[in-house]
């Protein structure tokens, strides 16, 4: 099968990006995994398939697969580069786009200087709603949240290491941990633990987050199904709205990640959305074989 494809990037987070708007491709998600593959694919932390409003009230519906070939629920870098990338083909002349998800509407919004604003909608720290088993767990107050007690391997043999984290839902599932030094933050190795930790039972993505100042803090995420990414927009948000909550954060924050700058701004308070603005970038278009049988 032949597709043309659209690579594109938000703050280094990298996606494969695909029209579906007049006809669906039927991927499998061995075939997902193939286009994610950056040795015999395009290459892509994820693959957003763009398709047709299911209903009235809104513009598009976004599809978001990992590289693993799994369905995920949300993605914040991809709903900036799904904004600009409707856009640049002419798929819609709106500046505010109304999207479908998994989880919901999302409404991304074009900015005068090139950058991408999403609405993210609320976010959710009940352990249910993440989800996240705390049965028989005692959180630790801080603020108006909490953190809660996640125990994982150790660096030596037999050992077992303690950790205190947030849990927040923004329409999927992150764990966000507070760092003394990102850079040197066993990211990999724990990160890999928590992400496939018994305590959340859908996976999760697992934040690293160093705060500078109140409005500044450094992130690294390991993300559920793709690893560790340059950037992450669903989890800069869990871990400023944790940092928020924790009472640790100003409620607009500088988010540096490895791959770029994100801006992220909260409230508070718990009818209010998170807002998310960071770049979109066209890297180039192709086509590709992909396998009919996997």
């Amino acid at each position: 099968m032949q597709i043309r494809f659209t690579k594109m990037q938000g703050a280094g987070n990298d996606f494969v990006v695909l029209d579906e708007t007049t006809q669906r491709l039927g991927l499998s998600a061995a075939q997902y995994r193939f286009l994610a593959d950056r040795h015999f694919g395009v290459g892509a932390d994820q693959i957003l398939s763009v398709r047709a409003a299911p209903a009235p009230e809104v513009d598009f519906e976004y599809v978001i697969h990992n590289a693993d070939g799994g369905e995920v629920e949300q993605c914040g870098n991809g709903a900036r580069c799904f904004a600009r990338f409707v856009r640049d083909k002419g798929l819609t002349d709106k500046d505010s786009i109304r999207v479908q998800t998994m989880k919901g509407v999302i409404v991304p919004e074009l900015m005068p200087d090139g950058r991408v604003t999403v609405d993210m909608g609320r976010p959710q720290f009940a352990p249910a709603s993440v989800p996240f088993d705390a049965a028989g767990l005692a959180p630790r107050p801080m603020g108006d949240g909490e953190q809660w007690p996640l125990q994982v391997q150790g660096a030596s043999a037999g050992s077992l290491l303690q950790l205190w984290v947030g849990v927040a839902s923004m329409g999927n599932p992150h764990a966000v941990q507070i760092v003394d030094d990102v850079q040197n933050a066993p990211v990999g190795f724990v990160g890999a633990q928590i992400e496939c930790h018994e305590r959340f039972p859908k996976r999760v993505n697992a934040g690293f987050m160093q705060i500078v100042q109140r409005g500044e803090i450094h992130l690294r995420v390991f993300e559920r199904g793709s690893g560790e990414t340059l950037a992450c927009g669903s989890g800069a948000c869990a871990a400023v709205a944790t940092g928020i909550r924790l009472g640790l954060l100003d409620h607009r924050v500088d988010v540096h990640t490895r791959g770029g700058t994100l801006t992220i701004a909260w409230s508070g308070q718990p009818d209010d959305s998170v807002f998310m603005t960071g770049p979109a970038t066209t890297v180039f278009e192709g086509q590709i074989e992909i396998p009919d049988s996997l």
